[in-house]
């Protein structure tokens, strides 16, 4: 566990940083690995069947995800607090709602894979592929979203290694699964999918009995865990508003892949595989921006507000370095990256013209997220989401649906760095408000205000 409320803002955010980082960068090799195995074991079909359910496995998460991050900020703060008591309901809290939530999800996933496929406009020969690799994620939710949880739990301590050690076992894990599924045992799809979720199970299971046995403040359970009704409705004031925002942007994925899926399975499948590049630049400025709101939470609740207005500075610097090396790399290397995945001359081309189109604007997309990692680690999710939301809808798809009819796909992705603009725009004019700061959990009533 580490404690964000003493040093130097840049250093604590940055080595908080880090460790979540090289986790996101192994947790993306799980979507890159098993595109790679699907694109050149499997084929062009299959790789645009898995590439299609990527966002509705994503909105099936995104309202519980969201409410978990809203304990972990309350957690944050109850630390900062020095409030163990807390700090432990909090924790038992988040774990029940991930468990009954996870099972839940499940079976509406099951149930409503069908009709989704059919508003989505999926061609015909992609939906056995797509409904098979849906299903399998679907049925081993309730192992990752608890090892997702166990890793937010930890991040709301200060403690971000912990989780990167289980990640590195899991990708691991999951490499050798997928070569054996998909090679050996010749499961196809089915296989790549298989692989993901038994990895993530077990690094689970491993995360538990290492937490079990040696942490001081989180023993998880099913048995023995206390129901905070109050933390609850907290984490919901928080939370639903961050799972709504991140239900709202995976049904306009759901949306953006409708328009997508009007040009073919080449263009699917270039979507795809320039979308699992793009996550590795968006990486760094999310997980600057979580590591600068559990910084925020803490330090809030320790009533250090001094400390967040240094710590934006810092943090916009780093993740402003890191966009502008990743536009250069893309600029660069773009269609070897591409080549990685599938050796189809048409869709490396596609998938280039998107990167080329995209990494021009990361600056503004980190920009974003930063100076919202600052108004959630405050707890106030609330004017994220609509900033979010209005970026998307307002922006991002009419955007994408205009000028694809003008000028084909590369309409589609000039409609990504429009929305970032103006989600950039409307997050820097709220944060000057200052009105975020009335939103913390922990309370102080001495005269040193929250609200300097």
């Amino acid at each position: 566990m580490r404690d964000l409320t003493q040093g130097a803002p840049g250093k604590q955010i940055f080595v908080f940083a880090l460790p979540m980082l090289l986790g996101n960068v192994f947790q993306q090799l799980y979507n890159v690995v098993d595109t790679i195995i699907i694109g050149r074991y499997i084929g062009t079909n299959a790789l645009a069947a898995a590439g299609a359910s990527f966002p509705v496995i994503f909105m099936l998460i995104s309202l519980v995800v969201g409410i978990t991050t809203g304990i972990t900020i309350i957690i944050s703060q109850y630390y900062g607090a020095k409030d163990y008591e807390k700090v432990k309901r909090a924790i038992d809290t988040a774990f029940i709602i991930l468990f009954f939530g996870s099972l839940i999800l499940t079976v509406l996933g099951l149930v409503l894979i069908g009709p989704v496929w059919k508003l989505l406009t999926l061609p015909e020969h992609l939906l056995a592929d797509a409904t098979m690799y849906f299903n399998i994620f679907a049925m081993g939710l309730v192992l990752m979203l608890g090892y997702n949880g166990v890793s937010a739990v930890l991040r709301g301590l200060g403690d971000s290694k912990t989780p990167l050690y289980f990640l590195i076992i899991s990708t691991i894990l999951n490499i050798f699964l997928d070569l054996l599924f998909v090679l050996v045992f010749k499961w196809g799809i089915a296989g790549v999918a298989i692989a993901t979720v038994v990895a993530q199970g077990i690094s689970f299971g491993l995360s538990v009995l290492y937490l079990n046995r040696y942490h001081q403040l989180i023993r998880v359970s099913y048995t023995g865990l206390v129901f905070d009704r109050d933390i609850f409705r907290k984490s919901l004031r928080i939370g639903i508003p961050n799972g709504l925002q991140h239900t709202f942007v995976s049904l306009g994925m759901m949306t953006l892949l409708s328009i997508v899926n009007r040009f073919g399975t080449n263009t699917i499948a270039a979507y795809t595989i320039a979308g699992r590049i793009d996550s590795f630049a968006a990486m760094p400025a999310m997980n600057f921006s979580m590591a600068l709101s559990t910084f925020v939470g803490q330090n809030l609740g320790a009533n250090k507000p001094e400390r967040v207005r240094e710590s934006l500075r810092k943090t916009m610097g780093m993740t402003t370095i890191i966009s502008l090396a990743g536009t250069l790399a893309a600029w660069l290397f773009g269609r070897d990256m591409m080549r990685l995945f599938t050796p189809d001359p048409e869709v490396i081309e596609i998938g280039y013209e998107y990167l080329v189109i995209v990494s021009s604007f990361y600056v503004l997309f980190s920009g974003m997220f930063t100076i919202n990692g600052v108004m959630r680690g405050a707890g106030d999710t609330l004017i994220p989401m609509f900033i979010s939301l209005l970026s998307l809808w307002l922006f991002r798809i009419p955007a994408s649906w205009f000028l694809s009819l003008e000028i084909g796909t590369n309409g589609i992705w000039w409609g990504i760095p429009i929305a970032w603009f103006f989600g950039w725009l409307f997050s820097y004019i709220y944060y000057k408000t200052g009105k975020w700061r009335s939103k913390v959990v922990v309370k102080y009533t001495d005269s040193q205000s929250l609200k300097k």
